[in-house]
């Protein structure tokens, strides 16, 4: 499986940004995807997941409400659609691809990253 981002960019703070990530290759053995992020000095932590049918959604806390994770099985793309951005949403943004069973998501492919960059 191979992913691609894309919509990254810098933005005002209370701006929004629209992050895509198309997959492509053997996209049938794909029921789970999400997006992760890393600030620099920091972990890469999971900012939101969703299941093949979308089905199941996850946030992180600091995005709840702010953030919206979709996908579109017929064009093999998700999205992260982030509204009410702040300049600690600052960071490189990877989609990543994987399994979702009995409440856990396994994540085991990786885009390149996107980076978003707000300003305040």
């Amino acid at each position: 499986v191979q992913l691609v981002e894309s919509g990254g960019g810098l933005v005002q703070a209370g701006g929004s940004l629209r992050l895509s990530c198309a997959a492509s290759g053997n996209t049938f053995s794909i029921n789970a995807m999400g997006w992760y992020r890393q600030a620099p000095g920091k972990q890469r932590d999971l900012v939101a997941a969703i299941t093949s049918n979308g089905g199941s959604t996850n946030y992180a806390d600091s995005v709840k409400g702010r953030f919206t994770i979709s996908r579109d099985n017929a064009k093999n793309t998700m999205y992260l659609q982030m509204t009410s951005l702040k300049p600690e949403d600052t960071a490189v943004y990877y989609c990543t691809s994987g399994h979702y069973s009995r409440g856990s998501y396994t994540f085991n492919n990786w885009g390149q990253g996107t980076q978003v960059t707000v300003s305040s």
